[in-house]
């Protein structure tokens, strides 16, 4: 079923809005579970990674914001195609995962690529599928019921969270910028 109401400014904001919420959630887990910390001290990720303290590091989740520009630009061709169709948001997440996990361009952990021509060692790359395959998991289900069961209280919901994640990440960013 197609539906041709669907406007692009609240689709960008959805998306986008549902990635940062997700990326963040996930990445807190994340960083406890997978001890991130001494993970990007030491290599092989030393090399790739900068360190936890990094004022990057701390605005990064705010940054998404332009991920999720580029997702909505990407995905708003599809849209007919997981929006309002059963197991929608399993055609969203296989898409996500087979394009943005799995197959990109260049040598990314944990990528096909990268398994094949990176030093980096397989099991290293694999850790990072307990953050990345929930969090587009979560981000495909929060995209299709959005759609699916529209309320008011999502949109206000997403304001707050990602009006959370601002404010965490500019404190992030002025602790990490602080000399002690």
């Amino acid at each position: 079923m197609e539906n041709n109401n669907v406007k692009f400014g609240s689709f960008f904001w959805r998306i986008s809005s549902s990635h940062m919420i997700t990326y963040f959630i996930m990445g807190i887990i994340a960083v406890s579970v997978l001890n991130y910390k001494e993970s990007f001290e030491n290599p092989p990720l030393s090399y790739l990674m900068k360190p936890m303290d990094s004022p990057w590091i701390a605005v990064g989740p705010v940054l998404q914001i332009f991920r999720g520009l580029v997702f909505s630009i990407a995905l708003w061709f599809f849209k007919d195609n997981f929006l309002y169709n059963e197991y929608g948001w399993l055609k969203l997440w296989g898409l996500i995962v087979g394009l943005s996990v799995l197959s990109t361009t260049g040598p990314a952990s944990g990528s096909i690529e990268g398994l094949i021509y990176t030093k980096i060692p397989a099991i290293s790359q694999l850790k990072g599928y307990i953050e990345v395959l929930p969090q587009t998991l979560l981000f495909s289900l929060f995209v299709f019921y959005w759609y699916e069961k529209p309320k008011k209280l999502w949109n206000v919901l997403s304001i707050i969270l990602v009006s959370i994640i601002i404010i965490l990440c500019t404190f992030g960013l002025l602790a990490s910028s602080i000399e002690l």
